[in-house]
């Protein structure tokens, strides 16, 4: 019988006679195999294994950590998510594989799991709030599936904090860029700070989205296989600095990607992110990402006046992630926003008869 069993660990050796043989384990570290492979005894052996392991592994974390991968709400995460995550889930295991679930109820297992925190901060701040958000977010969604009774990371607050505006495209920056990168890339630039839309969306974009003065598409992140969710449907006005760009552009079929390599091939996310990050170096633009072009899309929307729903409509965010960007990363308190305020006072109370004094 031949069945493919996965995770088999196969560990060829020489007897003292010169004899060589084969010894099959259910996983590495795991244990021997009866039989020879394929027989009954043999698949027998690898059931009990894997049964015994398992049940070895529900009353702890590991087991935790697997039963999220196989759940919907891991599989729901995009693919480049679910890859970060997994990365993490590998740094928890490493730590926390054998800490049994019951002692999630002990007090002085918060304290334990914040000490293990501030070990990775050590290395890398951001990581480290990463690592303890998907440690949070996989005990969350084990607390409301019944798998554990206790909670010990909720509100655990960040080691890193990131000042945000310094974060945001300067008309500097705009300018470096336009001055010394590619058309190709240029073209880009301009697509995201007049749409606010994700790099993955944008260099999946297509001539066949753009009518001339629309653009159309469904957010990437937000389509759900698994949750039958045809996606966030987005419909973006072209501003006439964006229009002028695409409207240059030669070759325009329908079907063709609108951002192109300098081959005029389509873009991969990595080698998107690789010439960006080149283009960014050579136009001296520093402490800025392509992601950071979406928060700027948003500052400047706010900074010409533009309310959170409107902002909400064009760049597809949630009205609370809109107040959020605005309120605790990006503006700043920006001071433009407050001569704005004390103009628009201004006029209203010229328009309204000046009180008379007291007498």
């Amino acid at each position: 019988m031949d069945v493919n069993l996965k995770g088999i660990n196969r560990v060829k050796a020489i007897l003292s006679d010169g004899t060589k043989v084969t010894y099959y384990y259910a996983w590495k570290g795991g244990p021997r195999l009866k039989g020879e492979p394929g027989s009954p005894e043999f698949l027998d052996s690898f059931a009990e294994a894997t049964r015994t392991r398992q049940l070895a592994t529900d009353d702890v974390v590991r087991g935790l950590l697997d039963k999220f991968q196989d759940s919907v709400d891991f599989k729901d995460l995009a693919p480049r998510t679910r890859a970060d995550y997994k990365k993490k889930i590998a740094v928890i295991d490493g730590e926390y594989h054998d800490f049994p679930l019951a002692a999630l109820e002990d007090k002085r297992t918060r304290g334990e799991l914040l000490a293990w925190r501030d070990r990775l901060a050590a290395v890398s701040r951001r990581q480290a709030d990463y690592a303890f958000a998907v440690f949070a977010r996989i005990l969350s969604w084990g607390l409301d599936r019944g798998h554990i009774t206790a909670h010990p990371l909720r509100a655990g607050g960040r080691t890193y904090r990131s000042s945000r505006s310094t974060r945001v495209w300067t008309t500097a920056d705009e300018e470096a860029f336009y001055a010394k990168a590619p058309e190709h890339l240029r073209l880009a630039l301009c697509l995201a700070l007049w749409t606010g839309q994700r790099q993955g969306d944008l260099i999946a974009m297509r001539w066949g989205q753009y009518d001339g003065s629309h653009i159309r598409l469904v957010q990437a992140k937000t389509v759900s296989k698994v949750r039958q969710s045809d996606g966030k449907r987005v419909v973006i006005p072209v501003g006439a600095p964006l229009k002028a760009r695409l409207d240059a552009c030669d070759s325009r079929p329908a079907g063709q990607h609108i951002l192109l390599t300098q081959r005029g091939t389509p873009w991969t996310e990595s080698g998107f992110r690789a010439s960006w990050r080149k283009a960014c170096a050579a136009a001296g633009v520093a402490g800025v990402t392509f992601h950071d072009l979406r928060g700027t899309a948003v500052t400047r929307l706010a900074l010409a006046g533009a309310t959170a729903p409107e902002i909400a409509t064009v760049t597809g965010h949630s009205l609370k992630d809109v107040n959020e960007i605005l309120d605790a990363h990006y503006l700043n308190r920006d001071p433009r926003l407050g001569e704005a305020a004390i103009r628009k006072l201004e006029k209203q109370a010229g328009s309204q008869r000046e009180p008379k004094p007291p007498k």
